[in-house]
């Protein structure tokens, strides 16, 4: 064999150097972090209702189409729940209510896992959120259209 094919040989047969991940010993304060906003925007949402104050972000989608995404009322249902009306909450965005126990249940597995060292991964199959953005594409076209105007915040 050449000395060029010896070289080459050389190289394909070299395996790269392994690199440890970093170690996650700041997974408990960034949980930490992570509660104390969830909190301060909740309380935030509590005491300053967002059909009369402006200090909420706004709908760019509604802004500029006149339409209703699948988000839109969403902040006055959150906020309507903290102060215990369901059905109000419900009329201005049901996608919204009925979705904070899944959000939720999903928010505790994590934060378990993270306390138990376990890697994020998948928390569900991809198919799941498909699923769901064709609901809140259906929701989104259903709320928009006179027949369903009790969908619409």
């Amino acid at each position: 064999m050449s000395g060029a094919n010896q070289h080459l040989s050389y190289e394909a047969v070299r395996v790269p150097p392994k690199i440890a991940p970093p170690a996650k010993r700041d997974a408990p304060a960034l949980l930490a972090l992570g509660a104390f906003a969830v909190i301060a925007a909740g309380l935030v949402l509590f005491w300053f209702n967002p059909a009369q104050y402006r200090l909420y972000p706004f709908c760019f989608f509604h802004e500029f189409t006149g339409l209703n995404c699948p988000g839109c009322g969403g902040t006055r249902a959150l906020h309507q729940l903290f102060h215990g009306n369901v059905t109000a909450a419900l009329h201005l965005n049901a996608l919204v209510v009925v979705s904070l126990p899944l959000l939720a249940w999903l928010g505790v597995r994590f934060t378990v896992g993270q306390f138990h060292r376990r890697p994020a991964g998948r928390f569900f199959s991809p198919n799941w959120l498909w699923l769901f953005l064709a609901l809140a594409v259906v929701f989104s076209v259903l709320r928009n259209l006179p027949a369903f105007a009790w969908l619409a915040p």
